[in-house]
């Protein structure tokens, strides 16, 4: 039987587009080779106002009105002064399974093998053999895609962090605190501060005597280990008295941050991370799908009905065409290019550069911070905020910006020819 659109994955980002899909009435499948009930084993935070304006903020698991950084050696922290919340993920998955199972949505298992296309469908063949047919496949399986084409963009850049959920012999954070980033580095050898890759803390008090730690590597490439970020981990805690007593969960994260665009004249779509929507600047992507979602689907279901109406259809590759633009325009492939341009700078700066970075960061007025975190400002605003932070950064942290010494040409080029 051939269905309106197959969903290839069960993360995140399958489980958003595959919801809001059904929810327009269209017939839709999903593939994915484990259960999409299956636990999901990372943890996924938000701002505060980004879930509230989205009036989801009944998702939360936690939630921290004590939200602060250390960029400085002292411990004088600075205060954010916007809650920040952590999805309850298994309230999370169920939302979305449950508005997938409310329309009737069936699922297969098995992993995406070969797919070939026809002007009115696409057949996607199973590893088991199987051939399910839809008009239109859209891959949300992750980076690491099953169909979705991108150009060579050279180095890919991956954020990597090992955490650990458990109780400790001493509070590593203080009740009710959260912390977006602990820079702060006594714990290292000044060989290790002056060259070592530029490592911070992300932790919160979870309640009921229970923490997550987390050491993280922003962004480089290659990535920092897994090794080296634990053992940086265990340096910390020791360095300030604290020993794990218990592991409730331990962590392994590691997904890319600038991966180029993909070819948007392809007949797969692309979702989330398969569609490079991880910020190229923070990692943050579970709010993107949840504002981009609605438009993407509203695009697909519009195309598939024909908008132009009568009879005839709109064929496989018009549809993808319509839905690539719904989801990449031309200003968010701008910023896209910008945000990659701004880490591209970021990658270079040692650790003591990097902290006078996000403490000049940080003074931003808050509405500039904050939708450059969310990537919610709109171009002209983004480069206001970026030209802003140039102008009141110190002396070293615009030198490192005004320097070109790699992919900078070729990222300012997209900007202007996305």
């Amino acid at each position: 039987m051939k269905v309106d659109v197959l969903v290839i994955g069960s993360g995140p980002a399958a489980l958003a587009i595959a919801s809001e899909l059904v929810d327009r009435g269209l017939v839709v499948e999903g593939l994915s080779p484990v259960d999409p009930a299956e636990p999901w084993p990372n943890t996924y935070g938000i701002w505060g106002p980004e879930v509230d304006r989205l009036g989801l903020g009944g998702l939360l698991g936690h939630r921290w009105s004590d939200t602060r950084s250390y960029f400085a050696s002292s411990a004088e922290p600075l205060l954010h002064q916007v809650d920040y919340g952590l999805f309850d993920k298994q309230r999370l998955q169920a939302f979305w399974l449950g508005r997938c199972s409310h329309g009737a949505m069936a699922w297969h298992r098995g992993l995406a093998a070969t797919i070939d296309h026809s002007p009115s469908h696409s057949t996607v063949t199973t590893d088991r053999g199987v051939e399910l047919k839809a008009r239109l496949v859209v891959d949300a399986s992750g980076h690491r895609a099953a169909f979705v084409q991108r150009p060579d963009g050279g180095a890919v850049a991956a954020q990597g962090a090992y955490g650990v959920v458990g109780s400790f012999s001493a509070p590593p954070v203080r009740a009710g605190e959260f912390v977006l980033m602990d820079y702060r580095s006594d714990h290292l050898s000044a060989a290790e501060q002056r060259c070592g890759p530029p490592t911070f803390l992300y932790a919160m008090d979870m309640g009921e005597g229970l923490f997550f730690v987390e050491e993280t590597s922003l962004a480089l490439a290659p990535p920092v280990p897994f090794e080296v970020l634990k053992e940086r981990l265990q340096r910390r805690l020791a360095h300030g008295g604290i020993a794990i007593e218990t592991v409730c969960h331990e962590e392994f994260c590691l997904f890319p941050m600038n991966l180029p665009l993909p070819d948007l004249n392809q007949r797969v779509v692309g979702f989330g991370g398969a569609a490079s929507m991880v910020h190229p600047a923070s990692g943050y992507m579970v709010g993107a799908l949840l504002r981009r979602a609605p438009g993407l689907a509203d695009a697909i279901a519009t195309a598939l009905r024909n908008p132009a109406g009568g009879d005839s259809l709109l064929d496989g590759a018009e549809v993808a065409a319509s839905a690539w633009q719904a989801l990449w325009p031309l200003e968010l492939r701008r910023k896209h290019a910008l945000y990659c341009f701004g880490l591209e700078k970021l990658m270079r700066y040692p650790e003591a550069q990097l902290r006078q970075f996000f403490d000049s960061f940080f003074q931003l007025p808050q509405e500039q911070w904050y939708g450059f975190l969310t990537n919610t400002l709109s171009l002209p605003e983004l480069v206001a905020a970026m030209l802003r932070l140039f102008l009141a950064a110190p002396w070293s942290v615009r030198w490192g910006l005004m320097q070109q010494q790699g992919r900078e040409w070729a990222l300012l080029t997209r900007l202007l020819s996305p």
